[in-house]
């Protein structure tokens, strides 16, 4: 005779179904085993990812620092050039390194030195067609180009510091100017006094 299927809904049990072949089936058995499938998916899908980054072809476009940064600096190779502004471009080329540069009338010839992006008004006012500059830093051939990457720039009067001694651009600090919110913490307020 046929018996009809026992349904252990309600009973309080971890057996909740009936399998397509008639015995019950653990419900929290399944869903450690799709839990632990997803885990594995998961980690397959991360190893062929880190694996295709390593084992990747090597890219030949332009060189770059050793934090993939920008533009490699050679501190061990830095220059000193003087001249006078012929030119300030703030028009990004394509393959030039991003930010502004100048155009220097030197001895050398016409050096086109990047400053970067992180000049301040007052120094951008500075940098006029004429105006003399002294320029410390390192040279970086780019795409068949040449530029004199500047860590120091003296306009003005003023000697600006525009990246570090490892060639990482910086923010200019300008003697009076407030930093960004982000970049300020917070100091606790005081009483003179003491508690």
């Amino acid at each position: 005779m046929f018996r009809p299927r026992r349904n252990l809904r309600g009973s309080g049990s971890s057996l909740e179904r009936d399998s397509p072949f008639g015995c019950p089936v653990n419900k929290s058995a399944t869903r450690g085993r799709s839990a632990r499938r997803a885990v594995a998916i998961t980690l397959v899908s991360a190893l062929l990812a880190v694996a295709s980054i390593i084992f990747s072809p090597a890219q030949t476009a332009a060189p770059s620092s050793s934090s993939g940064l920008g533009p490699a600096y050679d501190a061990a190779h830095e220059v000193t050039i003087t001249g006078t502004v012929d030119q300030v471009v703030t028009q990004h080329a394509v393959g030039s390194p991003a930010g502004m540069h100048l155009l220097v009338a030197s001895s050398q010839g016409v050096v086109d030195a990047h400053l970067g992006p992180f000049l301040s008004e007052q120094t951008k006012s500075a940098l006029e067609k004429g105006a003399p500059v002294r320029m410390l830093g390192a040279m970086l051939s780019l795409h068949g180009k040449d530029y004199l990457l500047v860590r120091q720039l003296t306009v003005g009067g003023r000697t600006v510091i525009l990246r570090s001694p490892h060639g990482l651009l910086v923010h200019e600090r300008v003697p009076g100017e407030q930093r960004p919110a982000r970049a300020r913490k917070e100091k606790p307020a005081t009483t003179e006094g003491g508690l």
